[in-house]
């Protein structure tokens, strides 16, 4: 039988550490915005709803002309557009309102699928 475990940690980053990382959750924010701006325009348009592969093509066209988007882990941004889609399969069978725009200040976060490193022996984590 597998068993799984999960595990709770508290972080401790320094000061170039947590500029990092309120970077990448505006980045996803970012993303978000203007993922959810494009649904609209295409909707308007008459077209159909684009899914999460769809959006991840987006992306590169993103990046270049934000480049800031660049300094963020491609996975983080991808899991945006992984749950701007779970959000409309919500919306259009009735199980969630609308998505809406994000604002600055509220749920800032993001996720690292991959990468992540534990070190029990000296009660360290090491994120990508």
């Amino acid at each position: 039988m597998k068993r799984l475990q999960a595990f709770k940690f508290r972080l401790q980053p320094n000061g170039a550490q947590i500029r990092q990382m309120q970077q990448f959750a505006g980045n996803t924010r970012k993303v978000w915005n203007l993922a959810l701006a494009r649904q609209q325009e295409e909707h308007e348009a008459g077209n159909k709803f684009t899914n999460s592969f769809g959006m991840n093509a987006w992306l590169i066209d993103w990046k270049k002309e934000y480049d800031y988007l660049k300094k963020s882990p491609s996975q983080t941004l991808q899991q945006v557009t992984k749950d701007l889609d779970r959000a409309f399969k919500n919306f259009f069978e009735k199980r969630a309102d609308f998505p809406k725009f994000k604002k600055k200040g509220f749920s800032n976060s993001f996720r690292l699928p991959q990468g992540c490193h534990l070190e029990q022996q000296h009660s360290r984590i090491f994120l990508p």
